[in-house]
C-alpha cells in the first residue's frame, strides 16, 4: 500500500514539474518574440538557451508523445 501511494505522488509531482515547466516554456517564447520584435540579440540567445533547457527537461520527463 505504502508503495502505491509513493508512486500515485511521483506520478502527482511529474504532472505537476511538467505544468510548469509548460508554463514557463510560454513564458520563453514571449521572451524570445519581444527580444525578436526589439532585435536583441543577447536576450534572443538566452531564450533559446533556456527553450533547448526545458525541451530536454520535458523530453526526459517523456511529455512529447
Amino acid at each position: 500500500m505504502k508503495q502505491m501511494v509513493k508512486i500515485i505522488r511521483k506520478v502527482d509531482i511529474e504532472k505537476q514539474y511538467e505544468y510548469i515547466l509548460r508554463l514557463e516554456l510560454d513564458y520563453e517564447l514571449a521572451s524570445l518574440y519581444a527580444a525578436m520584435k526589439d532585435s536583441n540579440k543577447a536576450e534572443m540567445e538566452k531564450s533559446k538557451k533556456r527553450l533547448k533547457e526545458i525541451q530536454g527537461e520535458l523530453e526526459g520527463l517523456h511529455a512529447y508523445a
